[in-house]
C-alpha cells in the first residue's frame, strides 16, 4: 500500500490515509520482524526495571488511579485501566535507557508506541497481527515527527535544541496512531493525532541537573496516546491541522522551523522503522563504539599489561558527555557516572562484558571503583576525531588508538553503531538481552516462553496471557540509567 502525497491533504490526513489504509499483509516482512523484536526488547528492558523505586511510585500511583481493569502492567497483578497500564509499561521501558534508538533525530520511539499499543490492544481483544500493524504505524509515525524538526544543517534536533524531550513528544503521537487503528477507523486516527498533540510533553533539564522524573516520560506519552483515543472516541475531536496549522505542533514545538516532507514523502512505501537502532549496550550510546573498539584491542590477545597510553577519538559534540571532564570519565564513583563515561567503556570492551559484550551487570558502583578498571581508565584520553564528526549523528563513531610497550601502534576504528542497519542484530542477539534483562526475575521458562511468544507474535490470539507473567515481577537488583542517547 502507498499513500501517495497530495496537496489538499494536511500532514495529519495524510497519517490517518497511512495508518488507516495499511494493513498487516501490506507490511514488508522486514518491518513485521522488526516490530517482533522490538516488543521483545521493549518488554525485557521494562522487566528488568521493576524493582527501581522509581518504578514502583508509578505502579503505586497507577494503583491508586482506580477504574476498570482492562490491560497488564509489568509489576501489577491486577489489571488496569488502558491507559494507566500503558504509563506503567512506557515508565519502565524507558528507564533504564536501554530502549531503542532512531538516528539522528535521537528519538527512542518504542519505549511510547509499544505499550500504548499493548494496552489498547489488550483492551479491545486484538490479536497479534492487528498489534504488529499498530505498533507498525505508530513507530513510523514517531520517527517521521521527530525527522521533521531535525536540522540537517545544525545536524541536531531542533526539539533537542529548544529543551524538549522528543522522545516523549513524538512519542505521544505515534502512541496515538497505534491505539487509535486498533481501536477505531481512519476518523479516530485523525481527530486522535488532533487530540494528543495537547498532551505531548517532555523538558529535558533532568539531563543536566538532575531528578528521576525523566523516567516517566514514555509512560505519560503512552498515557497520553490512550487517552487521546478513548476520548475521541467518546466524542472529543482534533483540528485537522494540527501539525502545521498556524498554532499546531510544529509552530508550538519547533517555533515553525520544520519539514513537511520528513512527514509525508514516501509515507507507506518507505518505512524506517526496520532502520531504528537497537542498544546491546546499557550506557550512553556515544559509548558504544568504544566498547567495540577495545573489544577488537582483547580480540588480537592485547592485555593491560601490554598498554602504554590509549586516546579514543569521538565526534566532537560527544567529547562533553563521554570525555569531560576527563578526570571525572576516568574516576566514575558509581555505576551511574560509569556509563557516560568513554574511559570506562573502554575498560569493559578490554576485560569483556557480559551479555551482548556488556550487559547491567557491567555497570556497578562497585566494578566502577574496581582497581584494574581504574588502572585502564587512567590510560585513556578522550579527544575530538574529525571524521567521526563528520559521520555523527547518523552514527556514533568511535577510533581507539593503543601505544603498545613494545612501541607498536594499533589502531581500530568502528564507525558503525552496532544494533543499526549497517550492523543489526540478529533475533538470537535480542533474544539473549532479552534473556540476560528477563532473568533478573523472571524463570528461564517464563523467559524462553516469552521469547517464543514474540517470535510467533502473528499467530498470537490472547495478548492477555503473553503479558501475564510479566504482572507479578519485581524482586531484582535495581540497575542504573543513563541520558537520552
Amino acid at each position: 500500500m502507498s499513500v501517495q502525497a497530495a496537496d489538499e491533504r494536511t500532514l495529519a490526513e495524510q497519517l490517518a490515509d497511512f495508518a488507516a489504509q495499511t494493513s498487516y499483509d501490506a507490511l514488508p516482512d522486514a518491518v513485521v520482524q522488526s516490530v517482533k523484536m522490538r516488543v521483545l526488547d521493549t518488554l525485557g528492558i521494562a522487566v528488568a526495571a521493576a524493582p527501581l523505586e522509581t518504578s514502583r511510585a508509578a505502579r503505586r500511583w497507577a494503583q491508586e488511579q482506580g477504574g476498570h481493569e482492562h490491560a497488564s502492567a509489568v509489576g501489577v497483578e491486577e489489571r488496569l485501566p488502558a491507559h494507566l497500564a500503558a504509563f506503567v509499561n512506557g515508565v519502565l521501558a524507558h528507564s533504564l535507557d536501554y530502549d531503542d534508538t532512531h538516528l539522528p533525530s535521537v528519538l527512542h520511539p518504542s519505549a511510547s508506541v509499544v505499550p500504548a499499543a499493548l494496552a489498547a490492544a489488550e483492551k479491545y481483544g486484538a490479536d497479534g497481527r492487528s498489534l504488529i500493524r499498530a505498533i507498525a504505524v505508530g513507530l513510523e509515525t514517531c520517527v517521521r515527527l521527530g525527522m521533521a524538526g531535525y536540522d540537517h544543517e545544525a545536524r541536531n534536533s531542533t526539539f533537542f535544541e529548544h529543551g524538549q524531550h522528543a522522545t516523549s513528544i513524538c512519542g505521544a503521537m505515534g502512541g496515538a496512531v497505534a491505539a487509535a487503528v486498533i481501536a477505531g477507523d481512519r476518523e479516530t486516527v485523525l481527530h486522535s493525532l488532533g487530540v494528543a498533540a495537547s498532551m505531548a510533553a517532555g523538558i529535558i533539564e533532568a539531563n543536566r541537573t538532575g531528578g528521576t522524573v525523566k523516567r516517566i516520560h514514555c509512560g505519560w506519552a503512552a498515557h497520553s496516546a490512550v487517552s487521546a483515543v478513548e476520548l475521541v472516541r467518546h466524542g472529543l475531536t482534533g483540528p485537522p491541522t494540527v501539525l502545521e496549522g498556524r498554532f499546531g505542533f510544529f509552530e508550538a514545538w519547533l517555533h515553525g522551523r520544520f519539514d513537511p516532507t520528513a512527514v509525508s514523502e514516501g509515507l507507506g512505501e518507505t518505512w524506517a522503522v526496520p532502520d531504528i537502532f537497537f542498544k546491546p549496550y546499557p550506557a550512553n550510546h556515544f559509548t558504544h563504539a568504544a566498547v567495540d573498539a577495545a573489544a577488537a584491542l582483547r580480540a588480537e590477545g592485547i592485555g593491560v599489561e601490554d598498554l602504554e597510553r590509549l586516546t579514543l577519538g569521538v565526534p566532537a559534540p560527544n567529547l562533553r558527555t563521554i570525555g569531560e571532564p576527563i578526570e571525572v570519565k576516568r574516576t566514575p564513583q558509581t555505576g551511574y557516572m560509569a556509563q557516560f563515561s568513554g574511559p570506562y567503556a573502554v575498560a569493559v570492551g578490554l576485560l569483556g562484558g557480559a551479555g551482548l559484550g556488556a550487559g547491567l551487570d557491567d555497570y556497578t558502583d562497585e566494578l566502577a571503583a574496581d582497581p584494574e578498571r581504574r588502572r585502564i581508565m587512567a590510560l585513556v584520553d578522550v579527544v575530538a576525531d574529525e571524521r567521526c564528526t563528520e559521520i555523527f549523528p547518523r552514527q556514533f563513531p568511535a577510533v581507539l588508538t593503543a601505544r603498545l610497550r613494545d612501541g607498536r601502534e594499533v589502531v581500530h576504528e568502528v564507525l558503525t553503531t552496532r544494533g543499526g542497519p549497517q550492523r543489526p542484530l540478529s533475533f538470537e542477539e535480542l533474544a539473549a538481552k532479552f534473556e540476560d534483562n528477563a532473568a533478573r526475575t523472571l524463570t528461564a521458562e517464563q523467559v524462553a516462553a516469552l521469547a517464543r511468544a514474540c517470535d510467533e507474535l502473528d499467530s498470537c490470539t490472547d495478548l492477555v496471557a503473553l503479558m501475564r507473567p510479566l504482572t507479578t515481577t519485581d524482586a531484582g537488583v535495581p540497575a542504573g540509567a543513563t541520558t537520552d542517547a
